[in-house]
C-alpha cells in the first residue's frame, strides 16, 4: 500500500447517511454501514443525485467523530457535487492535510483491508496524528481507492 501526504481544498458531498461504530460493524446484526452502501447502488444514487461534479467522484466519507476511531460517527455514502442537494445528506469536506493509502483489489475486501493498515500505522506510528474531523475514501475505479485521513 502506497501512502503520501496531500495538502486538499475543502469540498462537499451529498449521498446517504448512517451513524455507527467499529465495534457495532464487526457484528453483521448491527453493521450499518453495507446496508447503506447496498442501497447507495440498489436505488441508483451515483446515476441521480443532482449537481455532481464532472468527472464524477464517489466517496465514502467519515465526520462527527464522537472521540476517536472507538467512538461512533457518521458514515456518508455520496457523490462529489457543487451544489448540497436538501434531500440528501451532505457533508463537507475539511481542508487540510491528508495522508493517503491507495488500496487495490477486489470491493469490499481492498478497502477493508486498506482500513486495517490505516488503524495499524497510526497505533504503531506517532509521526502523524489524526484530526478525526472528515476522512474518506475516494473510488478511483471499481478495483481502486485511495483513503485519505486527515492529519494534524
Amino acid at each position: 500500500m502506497t501512502r503520501k501526504i496531500l495538502d486538499l481544498a475543502s469540498f462537499t458531498v451529498s449521498g446517504l447517511a448512517v451513524r455507527t461504530r467499529n465495534s457495532d460493524e464487526f457484528n453483521p446484526a448491527t453493521a450499518k454501514i453495507g446496508t447503506m452502501w447496498a442501497q447507495f447502488f440498489s436505488q441508483q444514487y451515483p446515476e441521480k443525485i443532482p449537481g455532481q461534479i464532472a468527472p464524477a467522484r464517489m466517496l465514502g466519507v467519515y465526520s462527527g467523530y464522537e472521540s476517536d476511531a472507538s467512538g461512533a460517527f457518521d458514515v456518508t455514502a455520496g457523490m462529489a457535487v457543487e451544489t448540497a442537494s436538501p434531500e440528501l445528506a451532505t457533508i463537507e469536506i475539511q481542508a487540510g492535510r491528508y495522508l493517503a493509502f491507495e488500496c487495490e483489489g477486489v470491493m469490499p475486501a481492498a478497502v477493508i483491508q486498506g482500513w486495517a493498515q490505516v488503524w495499524t500505522y497510526f497505533q504503531t506510528n506517532s509521526q502523524h496524528q489524526r484530526r478525526f474531523a472528515t476522512d474518506f475514501e475516494d473510488y478511483l475505479s471499481p478495483q481502486k481507492v485511495v483513503i485519505y485521513i486527515g492529519i494534524e
